[in-house]
């Protein structure tokens, strides 16, 4: 059960969550970030850095009314590699995710699982048994707070943890460097120099007691209309143990007329 819960939060770059996940242009404002340069560089060229790369976050910043998505899953922890799982997805946005996971081996679907900003609902299909939960059920599980917003933007693609008033910039040849330190994470983000595209995510836990950390690569991104989708992810996860998830999006559509019903049936017994 907590390995097909873990499944779902990790369905793109990480889970943890922050007070709220705001639109990136809100976030990273020209006014309140600090600029690190090679010295003697011109205060024109820096805030030009700036200007730039907020405008570029803004625009890759993935919009949508409706997303749906079928994602091939790879799991390893310390006990080895997991059975790959096929993970179909269905978002409204602010609204509902509804997600179907299938074992892809046996094409035996297990779990289907019904989330809006308030509540949660896991069907085991292979035990035949419901549970009724509120959206906090989800980090008594994984001991990981996060909120509805925060997954969406997750499983969308979109950056997080970005609600700190500073940002640190940095610029090399090839790269645009981000640093962040909030309450709860460091975060730095490494970006293409060119379009200013999501390449890299790394988050440490500032509470050095934990000493959490995340490694999430960006890669194969994708043009669909406006929007720049990456179709392949991998999130390394470091605690007590090393966790790696792999995720390859093999079919995707925005802003499709989509159906979440979620009926359960009589039989099915409440845990």
């Amino acid at each position: 059960m907590k390995f097909f819960l873990f499944i779902l939060i990790a369905l793109s770059p990480f889970f943890w969550s922050c007070n709220s996940t705001k639109a990136i242009s809100k976030v990273i404002a020209p006014k309140d970030s600090v600029v690190v340069l090679d010295s003697g560089t011109a205060a024109k060229d820096s805030l030009e850095l700036v200007e730039k790369t907020t405008i570029n976050l803004t625009s890759n910043y993935i919009d949508f009314t409706t997303f749906s998505a079928k994602i091939k899953v790879e799991f390893e922890d310390a006990k080895g590699k997991q059975p790959d799982i096929t993970a179909t997805l269905r978002m409204i946005k602010d609204s509902v995710i509804w997600m179907s996971l299938t074992a892809t081996f046996l094409n035996i679907e297990v779990y289907r699982i019904y989330i809006t900003k308030d509540s949660v609902i896991l069907m085991n299909k292979q035990d035949k048994e419901v549970q009724y939960r509120s959206i906090n059920y989800l980090q008594e599980v994984t001991q990981i707070p996060f909120d509805f917003k925060t997954i969406q933007d997750l499983l969308i693609g979109n950056p997080v943890f970005f609600n700190t008033e500073n940002a640190t910039f940095k610029k090399l040849e090839d790269f645009v460097l981000i640093f962040t330190t909030g309450n709860d994470f460091k975060n730095l983000l490494t970006l293409s120099s060119d379009k200013n595209l999501l390449l890299h995510s790394k988050l440490d836990d500032v509470d050095a007691l934990r000493n959490r950390t995340a490694s999430i690569s960006y890669d194969d991104y994708s043009n669909t209309g406006d929007q720049k989708f990456s179709t392949k992810r991998q999130i390394i996860i470091s605690e007590k143990n090393k966790i790696d998830i792999r995720l390859n999006y093999k079919q995707f559509e925005f802003n499709k007329q989509l159906s979440v019903g979620f009926s359960v049936p009589k039989n099915y017994k409440k845990k």
